[in-house]
């Protein structure tokens, strides 16, 4: 007996078209709720009697006509398959699954990374995205060696695996993977093209045009997509009492139409991202500080740090509305390779990306492999330690001791004059507004003569 229930989801979400597409092939039947007033994402999904079926309150989640409700969207495209979708042999059920998970870890963070930011929906990081660029083209060499002597991932039919991997692919080949991106991986395309051709495909997905010119971060439009989710208004609560009738011979009060903001400008993802409950701001209950630290920010990127942008921090600074700290990596003897140093590092500033607008922070690696530590200054809105005030902050601060006031010469760390010991990292660790920091040439430029080639114009201390 084919399943039947219903798929609670957002407007074109790429999870949710996995089961759409395994139903289309295994007859089941579902009712896809995705838009008000059935279903309203950031609202509905956090109702009690949602969270009561599905307790971490994520879509797509998926409720059989029998009761039985699961979540995570390759969990629903599998309950919703058949044996063939599936993998009809445990050979075949493994190099599915294989294929599946690959497409989640490989396929998916380096293709949020890249897309992401050409939807308005994250800031734009140049390194981050040409990291991401690099990941995206190994994954499709590995998916264009596996396809050279394939119609399909697995077995001659469509599995879940091509399901899976389509669908995590969409986003790529609608918005980014250009002609010339796309050129060398033909294989990965005639498959992708010959997927889209399925009618199961089609009957979920439509027409799908692939990118023609590879889109590019509209700094504007990131602006505009920000300014309007923070005006966002939350919807009426319930129990709120309806305003009174007017009485016999009174004017009733003019309504002021309010024209609501135009949909069609706001893709599928902004939509979602708008819709999400806004969490609390740890910062509200502070004073407004004259000091301006997106100004300071473009001073310390863009002009001379000793002669511009330092005298302006120590001029502008507010010393009642921020504080000044020193955190030291506790656990220096775990570091190993420097390169995976500044994957610490890097991660660190991904992960406390939502609290941009209010810390600054230059952070250094230094030492060499297998004998090196990490430390910086951090600039935090308020006298507390931020990272204790949001869940989402406190991820790596444990693994740092943190001083305030810093116990260290502040010019040093900002004029980036740390001396690093018999070798060091030339790695950038740059995301999006902390600036984290790393070293230049000291006096060890005296052991090669590659190095020499400017310090004879600098006195040293």
């Amino acid at each position: 007996m084919a399943v039947s229930g219903t798929l609670y989801t957002y407007p074109e979400n790429w999870r949710a078209f996995k089961a759409l597409i395994a139903a289309q092939y295994s007859g089941a039947r579902l009712r896809v709720l995705s838009t008000p007033p059935l279903f309203r994402f950031g609202h509905t999904n956090r109702s009690p009697e949602f969270l009561q079926k599905f307790p971490l309150g994520k879509v797509p989640a998926f409720e059989g006509d029998d009761g039985f409700c699961v979540f995570e969207s390759n969990a629903i495209a599998y309950y919703v398959s058949t044996d063939e979708l599936r993998g009809s042999t445990p050979e075949a059920a493994a190099a599915v699954l294989q294929w599946v998970n690959f497409a989640d870890s490989d396929v998916v963070p380096p293709a949020s990374t890249w897309v992401f930011p050409t939807l308005g929906i994250l800031h734009y990081n140049k390194q981050a995205t040409e990291v991401a660029k690099e990941e995206v083209r190994r994954v499709l060499g590995v998916l264009d060696g596996h396809l050279r002597t394939r119609t399909f991932l697995v077995g001659e039919r469509v599995s879940l695996a091509d399901i899976s991997l389509v669908c995590a692919l969409l986003w790529l080949y609608k918005q980014v993977l250009d002609p010339a991106f796309r050129g060398p991986f033909g294989n990965v395309t005639r498959w992708f093209l010959t997927c889209l051709n399925q009618p199961q495909f089609k009957a979920v997905l439509g027409e799908v045009q692939l990118c023609q010119r590879m889109a590019q971060f509209d700094a504007k439009k990131f602006a505009e997509g920000q300014a309007r989710r923070e005006k966002e208004k939350e919807p009426p609560r319930k129990g709120e009492k309806e305003k009174e009738p007017p009485k016999k011979g009174e004017k009733p009060p003019k309504r002021e139409e309010k024209r609501p903001e135009p949909e069609q400008d706001l893709d599928e993802c902004e939509q979602v991202l708008a819709a999400e409950p806004k969490a609390k701001d740890p910062f509200a209950h502070l004073p407004r500080s004259p000091f301006v630290l997106d100004e300071f920010k473009r001073k310390y990127s863009n002009e001379d740090t000793l002669g511009v942008a330092l005298p302006h921090f120590w001029e502008h600074f507010d010393r009642e509305g921020w504080s000044l700290w020193y955190c030291q990596y506790r656990y220096p003897e775990e570091l190993s390779q420097t390169f995976m140093s500044c994957n610490l590092i890097t991660g660190m500033f991904q992960r406390l990306d939502k609290l941009r607008k209010n810390a600054f922070a230059s952070v250094v690696l230094f030492g060499k492999d297998h004998d090196s530590s990490i430390s910086g200054v951090w600039v935090l809105r308020g006298q507390e330690l931020a990272f204790t005030l949001c869940p989402d902050w406190q991820v790596d601060y444990e693994s740092y001791t943190c001083q305030n006031p810093p116990k260290i010469p502040i010019l040093r760390v900002f004029l980036w004059e740390y001396q690093i010991f018999l070798r060091f990292s030339m790695e950038t660790c740059c995301f999006l507004s902390l600036f984290p920091i790393f070293p230049v040439f000291s006096p060890i430029s005296q052991l090669c003569p590659d190095w020499q080639v400017d310090y004879e114009s600098y006195t040293c201390q």
